[in-house]
């Protein structure tokens, strides 16, 4: 047996697409891609490419480049992959076949960019993961809304049977803002989990936080931390305790969306769903926590004013990590909102900053205090393309 998977031939599988703000259902994408062969090859295209086909990504190149190969299922990145998928570039990364969801992408002429392989039978197809998209999530930073949230006693739910809709029936989806939510199952989380548990011999390092929006400042923070130890756990604050410290509509995703998004990076091994905002005692001795760490974004303090690492504080195992990406969530939140305005003043071509407010204030019904908070954006010059 062991001969025969020596020299049995490796299924080397091709993924490619934009990868901008990459959430757990690209991730999902890509694992469901690695299951159907050996080896994963995932293609990312050019802001170039991007821009001219479907208009402006809102993350750099460099920045999706980092974000996939971050994603526990992916063997390598090709970056500049071409937008349409051709048989040439599969032979020349020796893949059998081309991977994709079953949602029809096409260039900016209306051709469908997996023609090429479809016709020459080297086409496979996977579920989209019903429930996220990215316009759901600009959908909720745009309306401010928290119907996403997991709240009362489905705060730490997961449901145990088999979701076949995944998110697309009438109770996933809010009657407020349209926005249709993903229904975590067990099996999901197994899928994502590594089913590792840490070795006696394990230096096991604890983080925690809200990891909203996963981005490429969690990433590099998680690999920081991850080579502090053997062992990293990652605590989420339940979306109610999120909301608490950071206010507004915060957090973009719930706990079982960020759940899934954290599972999905290679560097973390296990996440504590819905973790105490302050991490104490019996945290620590329960899973063995022999560093805790934070990067430098400011600490708040807990409900009842205390800071929420006293404890690892007076143990003398707490560190304070410098990733270098000072990137936050609400720096994306802002460049996405900013971005979005952009683009529909591009496309509407409006006259003027009154034109701008009343297409805001008409945009799916936008909250007042979406315009009070991003009075800025509204004040934008006007280009002389308008």
């Amino acid at each position: 047996m062991s001969e025969y998977k020596k020299d049995k031939k490796q299924i080397r599988v091709w993924c490619d697409g934009c990868y901008d703000m990459v959430h757990f259902g690209h991730a999902n994408s890509l694992r469901q891609a690695k299951a159907l062969g050996d080896v994963l090859i995932v293609g990312v295209h050019t802001d170039e490419e991007i821009a001219k086909h479907k208009g402006p990504p809102v993350f750099t190149q460099e920045e999706r480049y980092k974000m996939v190969r971050a994603i526990k299922w992916v063997d390598q990145v090709v970056e500049g992959a071409p937008y349409v998928t051709t048989l040439e570039t599969l032979d020349k990364y020796q893949c059998d076949f081309c991977v994709h969801g079953d949602d029809i992408t096409v260039t900016a002429d209306g051709i469908d960019t997996y023609h090429l392989v479809k016709e020459a039978g080297r086409y496979r197809e996977v579920s989209r993961t019903a429930g996220v998209s990215t316009t759901d999530l600009v959908g909720r930073m745009l309306l401010l809304t928290r119907e996403h949230f997991k709240r009362g006693d489905k705060e730490y739910t997961v449901a145990l049977e088999h979701s076949s809709n995944l998110g697309t029936d009438a109770t996933a989806r809010s009657p407020y803002t349209g926005c249709s939510q993903f229904l975590p199952t067990t099996q999901k989380i197994i899928q994502f989990s590594s089913g590792l548990s840490p070795k006696p011999t394990d230096k096991v390092v604890y983080v925690a936080g809200a990891f909203d929006l996963f981005h490429v400042g969690h990433l590099d923070f998680l690999e920081a931390a991850h080579a502090q130890g053997d062992f990293l756990i990652v605590g989420l604050h339940t979306d109610l305790e999120v909301n608490r410290y950071k206010g507004s509509n915060y957090p973009i995703m719930n706990l079982h969306e960020r759940v899934l998004s954290v599972l999905a990076c290679k560097y973390v091994h296990e996440v504590v769903i819905g973790a105490p905002y302050s991490v104490t005692a019996d945290l620590m001795d329960h899973f063995r926590v022999q560093v805790v760490c934070h990067g430098l974004t400011p600490i708040s303090t807990d409900a009842d004013g205390s800071d929420p690492y006293v404890v690892p504080k007076q143990r003398g195992c707490f560190k304070t990590l410098n990733s270098g990406n000072s990137m936050t969530t609400e720096d994306i939140v802002q460049r996405i909102i900013r971005h979005r305005l952009e683009f529909e003043l591009r496309n509407t071509l409006f006259c003027n900053n009154d034109d701008l407010l009343v297409y805001c204030q008409n945009l799916e019904n936008l909250h007042s205090d979406f315009i009070e908070r991003f009075q800025d954006i509204l004040e934008l010059e006007i280009p002389d393309w308008v």
